[in-house]
């Protein structure tokens, strides 16, 4: 792990934060769903087990790194009852908001007006309060309100502390398929994917680990080509949680040094892995789903009989009139 230390990513944070995730009554053990090749049609493709995610409280994996994140917060935010601040389409706001309601503090979520008002709705109906504003005004408007209003900002994903929160995601499934060898994990900003991929890597595993990225949206394979830490000019794609338009540059760090690479995905092979899931029995939102897809389209390198891969399904948040549109369901 010395190669992630100047990141504060080390054996002792990581196990830190385990315990933090474990004892919080914010985040639940998710299942892995075994040996569920022949459930989605993979006919023996390799032997698959899915991390659900997708039964998380607040329906998404962002609890795991938020919970690290407040256990690090100052004193001061907690005795003062200061407001906090995030930034986020959708997930990451929802269970924000959810932790700051059962914390007792105000809370802003700073979202981009393109994200779908029925995120906006259920963040408000946890008591936060939410700004709609462009994409490329995300960070001006929360620095505004850290300079000007004197809130303390919590990163959706690119924080040192999320990063080791989410890492918990990796060491429960390495509890349960102890010697994976490949493991896909949905990519936007890249907060879960750098925390899983450090858990391997901290557990001494050989797994080869990949993160899928959707087309429209492919910040963290443009920071690989380039060798550093991009920003997007536009974003395209129906997998809004996965469409920040910058790659974290912690995240970066990480996923330069611990991943093989990113498998870029469509909107039409997201919504085709949606369908799918739906018909196995599981409701997935785009973002959730984008693993998922790599592996139903075959472009996850490596796979073959008796491979052992894990796919993360990462997010249910999806209302039944998105699944209508995204899968073509109207009965």
């Amino acid at each position: 792990m010395d190669g992630l230390a100047f990141l504060n990513i080390t054996q002792e944070n990581l196990n830190k934060a385990k315990m933090v995730v474990e004892k919080s009554p914010f985040v639940l053990r998710t299942p892995i769903l075994k040996n569920a090749e022949e459930l989605f049609g993979l006919d023996k493709r390799c032997n698959l087990h899915i991390k659900l995610e997708t039964l998380q409280k607040t329906g998404s994996f962002k609890t795991r790194g938020l919970v690290n994140q407040l256990a690090h917060l100052p004193p001061s935010v907690l005795e003062d009852k200061k407001s906090l601040v995030a930034m986020s389409a959708g997930n990451y706001g929802k269970a924000f908001a959810f932790a700051a309601q059962q914390l007792g503090l105000p809370a802003t979520v700073v979202m981009p007006d393109v994200a779908p008002i029925s995120r906006v709705k259920i963040i408000e109906g946890y008591g936060a309060h939410v700004e709609r504003v462009p994409v490329q005004e995300l960070k001006q408007t929360v620095d505004r309100h850290v300079i000007q209003d004197g809130m303390h900002f919590l990163h959706s994903f690119d924080d040192t502390n999320l990063i080791c929160g989410c890492a918990s995601a990796g060491f429960e499934m390495l509890d349960d398929i102890p010697n994976p060898d490949i493991v896909v994990v949905c990519c936007g900003g890249g907060g879960l994917l750098s925390g899983v991929a450090a858990a391997m890597k901290h557990s001494g595993k050989t797994t080869k680990v990949y993160g899928a990225e959707p087309e429209g949206a492919p910040k963290m394979f443009q920071s690989l080509q380039e060798g550093k830490a991009v920003t997007l000019k536009s974003i395209d794609t129906i997998a809004s949680g996965l469409a920040p338009p910058m790659a974290g540059k912690n995240n970066f760090e990480v996923i330069k040094n611990c991943i093989e690479g990113i498998i870029l995905v469509s909107d039409e092979e997201i919504g085709r892995a949606m369908r799918v899931l739906y018909d196995g029995g599981l409701v997935v939102e785009p973002s959730g789903a984008a693993a998922f897809a790599a592996l139903l389209a075959n472009k996850v390198p490596g796979v073959k009989d008796n491979a052992q891969v894990v796919i993360f399904l990462t997010g249910s948040n999806v209302t039944l009139d998105e699944l209508n549109e995204f899968i073509g369901k109207k009965d």
